[in-house]
């Protein structure tokens, strides 16, 4: 058997899109058929949407994506005004994206591991498997005590998920957890300081959980930190409201999926008439048929109110695949040329604390 270090030898290295112009691929994917096609189609669309300089980008994270490869794709959208807010789960920004600011990695498994062979082995060496990837739990402990001490250090009331992850970026700064202090750059780090909000509604369904449950567990009832996920709700509408015109950008479904769809009937509810999204692109592998968010497509959304339909594309892929060939595609057009960022964390800077 491997020994600890054997196994976590061969670090997950991040897809730089800057690196490798797909255009003409993409291009030429457009006169295929099935996915290509539907990922060229994609491609296109959020290249209109990031010329459309009205419209505010919602990008949506559901799945492991950070730990697959995929982190530095998304540090490049927010570091070049490619998107304006972040609806995520909890999973990709805590534990995979945060993970890798304080200096971790995930690793490569071997495909021998894949379907599960060596998982008991692995439970008694403290390594955790997210299909063909390892992470180490001790270092996963390391993250959530950084959570639970982040937590700590805040003033006892209820946060937004978007308020406490600001926190984050700024406990990264103050540690030198940055490139220009030897560190990494990260998601979290890149929306710190390009004001881009970064929202997980379902929060404690991750690592920050166990840090958040330490510290109300220590508070004995006393005044304590929480989180507040209808002020989540709250303030992404707010943005929807500010800026009629949005578009979303979703890898997977679940939660983030239904959480940005859902703010244009919020605004209905809060009286104000919003449109639309009027561009919309999914990434998925789900199936429509069992009736699950994650596969229902974005013309069942529109029976809703909560998508047009001008715009719209389901791309049936896994993301890894299809996050980089789309994103690249409007990366190395300039289509983000004239955009110059929401600064949308500023606009929410302004929405009162007890809200």
């Amino acid at each position: 058997m491997p020994t600890k270090k054997e196994l976590l030898a061969r670090p997950i290295q991040h897809i730089d899109i800057k690196q490798h112009n797909v255009v003409a691929l993409v291009d030429a994917m457009q006169s295929m058929a099935y996915s290509s096609r539907d990922t060229a189609r994609a491609a296109t669309i959020y290249d209109m949407m990031l010329r459309d300089t009205d419209c505010g980008v919602v990008l949506c994270l559901a799945g492991s994506l950070i730990s697959a490869g995929l982190q530095k794709v998304i540090i490049d959208l927010v570091r070049n005004n490619m998107v304006d807010a972040i609806v995520s789960t909890g999973a990709n920004i805590v534990d995979q994206d945060f993970f890798e600011a304080l200096g971790f990695n995930h690793y490569i498994a071997g495909d021998e591991y894949k379907y599960g062979a060596g998982d008991a082995d692995l439970r008694e060496m403290a390594i955790d498997r997210i299909y063909d990837t390892f992470i180490d739990e001790d270092e996963l402990r390391i993250c959530d005590e950084t959570i639970h001490q982040i937590t700590n250090s805040l003033e006892h009331r209820p946060y937004s998920s978007r308020e406490f992850i600001r926190e984050m970026g700024a406990y990264l700064v103050k540690n030198g957890k940055t490139p220009k202090d030897g560190g990494r750059d990260s998601i979290v780090l890149a929306a710190y300081e390009k004001n881009v909000p970064i929202f997980c509604p379902a929060f404690s369904d991750c690592s920050a959980g166990f840090g958040l449950v330490a510290h109300q567990h220590a508070r004995q009832g006393k005044p304590m930190v929480s989180l507040d996920s209808a002020k989540d709700f709250y303030e992404l509408t707010q943005l929807k409201i500010a800026n009629p015109t949005t578009g979303l950008l979703m890898i997977g479904g679940g939660v983030p999926k239904n959480f940005a769809q859902d703010i244009v009937v919020a605004a209905d509810v809060l009286g104000v008439e919003a449109s639309m999204h009027k561009y919309a692109i999914q990434i998925t592998v789900a199936d429509a048929r069992d009736g699950a968010l994650s596969g229902s497509t974005l013309k069942e959304a529109s029976s809703w109110g909560k998508v047009d339909l001008t715009y719209e594309q389901m791309v049936f892929s896994e993301a890894t695949m299809a996050l980089p060939l789309i994103a690249g595609y409007a990366f190395h057009k300039n289509a983000q040329a004239a955009r110059k960022g929401k600064q949308w964390a500023t606009v929410l800077a302004q929405v009162p604390v007890g809200a």
